[in-house]
């Protein structure tokens, strides 16, 4: 369930099966972090399927670039 085949369908529903149980998760902070740090592309990691991670992870970059430049 946490690594639908797909993003349609029967897919859609695994998804949002694999959020609805990050939400009760005591580590969904931890899991999403990781998956941000270590650029996992598949699967639902800390509440966020596959399309909405990569968004996140672009906004994510982005601040760690300008924390390291101090800017």
């Amino acid at each position: 369930m946490f690594f639908p085949i797909g993003s349609t369908g029967s897919a859609l529903d695994r998804i949002h099966i694999a959020k609805m149980l990050c939400e009760s998760c005591k580590v969904t902070e931890t899991c999403l972090n990781y998956a941000l740090e270590t650029n996992q592309e598949a699967g639902v990691w800390g509440g966020y399927a596959e399309d909405e991670r990569r968004r996140l992870r672009k906004r994510w970059l982005a601040e760690r670039r300008k924390a390291r430049v101090g800017v």
